[in-house]
């Protein structure tokens, strides 16, 4: 292994699953490059936090948490800024950060080992510089990696660091060319650009040898996937691809996040009836049920044409669970509008929704709009939709009472004496089991349900 055996790193993570993947592959190629990873941000020689740019104040967020640690520069630590704000805000963070020495894109990521050796190097010369009047001073060092949203490379490494032993992410495209009107992706991870089918079935296939049971595809419009190898003929569907990941010996759950409703086929929907390890369940963000609202929004797509999806979607041969996010309080939102996304909750009966205020995000389209709902409204807005959604939950989980289902085991909970498991549906369903019948994390078994929470489910092993 090449390096320095005692060079340490702390990495903290923000935001989406795309981010903690990267997170993954990030520390991947740092115990690659010889550091040794420690979990107290004192204990590190280099501290990085891996950031995500979509909620409001997401970049205030991370110059504080730069300011609380910039005590340690005096003690040679160097500190770097990796994701979405890295990318969002580049050099600025070094004028309002002084102590930051590498501000990097994810796009930049396959980049890191150049990077790691520039910044030693500087350690090195620093180490050399006593004259310098502060030691400050001589760990100052600036080093960028930000490329354009025209890159066509993916990040993809062989030393992938899993967090989970049984449940693996591969990212099989990143980037985003919808440019919504709201959303900062497009800017801050640059334009679509797919892995090869081979590739991403070679990497399913290396993670069912080491024993990865289930696997989530991953991308920022995951379904918009485009096989770039190959003749035409052979170039695999998104849909396809899905199904091969789902065939392969070893893999027994298959998910997939997050979805773009223009870009949804029913092919998938037949995926999912043909191929049992695919899970029953898709996440299909919808934002707004208002057609004036999601042409502002720049969606690309009408209220009949989502509807459209989720009847392929309910009249599939399996009981698929559907879930979606919202954003209430866009600019221009009426009562009207906003009663419409109230209709469309009742007529779809989602699973569950991750629900958001708007917020202006830097670079987005919708910054130029008028933005004359207050945040006391949209704060409102937001209260009537979560309630509203959690009695429809209240309601709709009941109907799993009574029955047995299938889940894998992923925690436990001392204080409740339960055991912590996911069904294929993505539901949570705790459940207790008698002592000589304890499972094991990983593994799969039956649970009778019991009983209903807005969130989740309460059962029984079935033994």
């Amino acid at each position: 292994m090449p390096g320095d055996a005692q060079k340490t790193f702390y990495l903290e993570t923000f935001g989406c699953q795309m981010n903690v993947h990267d997170s993954e592959k990030v520390i991947g190629t740092l115990l690659h490059e010889g550091y040794r990873r420690v979990e107290a941000v004192e204990q590190a020689d280099l501290i990085l936090y891996n950031t995500c740019s979509i909620r409001d104040k997401a970049e205030q967020k991370v110059f504080h948490r730069l300011a609380d640690f910039k005590k340690l520069q005096a003690q040679g630590k160097k500190f770097g800024v990796l994701g979405c704000v890295a990318q969002q805000e580049g050099e600025k963070i070094f004028e309002r950060a002084p102590h930051v020495s590498l501000v990097c894109g994810s796009a930049s990521y396959r980049n890191l080992p150049q990077m790691l050796a520039q910044i030693e190097a500087s350690g090195a010369a620093a180490t050399q510089n006593l004259d310098a009047p502060k030691p400050e001073a001589r760990n100052l060092i600036r080093i960028t990696g930000l490329d354009d949203r025209e890159t066509d490379k993916c990040f993809e490494i062989e030393f992938t660091a899993r967090s989970n032993p049984h449940r693996g992410y591969i990212t099989i495209i990143e980037g985003c060319d919808k440019f919504c009107a709201y959303c900062v992706v497009p800017f801050t991870r640059g334009k679509e650009r797919s892995r090869t089918s081979d590739s991403v079935l070679a990497e399913a296939r290396q993670m069912a040898d080491l024993g990865y049971t289930e696997i989530q595809l991953l991308g920022q419009n995951v379904n918009s996937y485009r096989d770039p190898a190959g003749k035409p003929t052979s170039r695999k569907s998104f849909a396809q691809l899905l199904a091969a990941v789902g065939e392969i010996p070893g893999i027994k759950r298959v998910r997939f996040t997050t979805s773009h409703p223009r870009d949804f086929g029913r092919d998938i929907v037949e995926a999912i009836d043909a191929v049992p390890t695919l899970c029953d369940h898709v996440h299909l963000p919808v934002q707004s049920g208002s057609d004036r609202v999601l042409h502002a929004m720049q969606r690309l797509y009408t209220r009949e044409q989502y509807l459209e999806r989720i009847s392929w979607i309910k009249s599939a041969k399996r009981d698929i669970s559907i879930t979606t996010d919202v954003i209430v309080g866009f600019p221009g939102e009426t009562e009207a509008d906003f009663a419409e996304t109230l209709s469309l909750l009742d007529q779809v009966d989602y699973d569950g929704v991750f629900s958001f205020k708007y917020s202006p995000r830097p670079n987005t389209p919708a910054l130029r709009f008028e933005d004359p709902i207050p945040d006391a409204e949209k704060a409102r807005r937001l209260e009537v939709l979560m309630a509203k959604q959690k009695d429809s939950q209240m309601s709709s989980y009941k109907k799993y009472i009574g029955s047995t289902l299938e889940v894998m085991v992923e925690g436990r909970n001392e204080a409740r004496s339960q055991w912590v498991g996911r069904t294929s549906q993505n539901k949570t369903l705790n459940f207790s089991a008698p002592e000589e019948a304890s499972p094991k994390m990983g593994t799969y078994v039956p649970v009778r349900v019991i009983g209903s929470f807005p969130n989740s489910l309460l059962g029984e092993l079935v033994v």
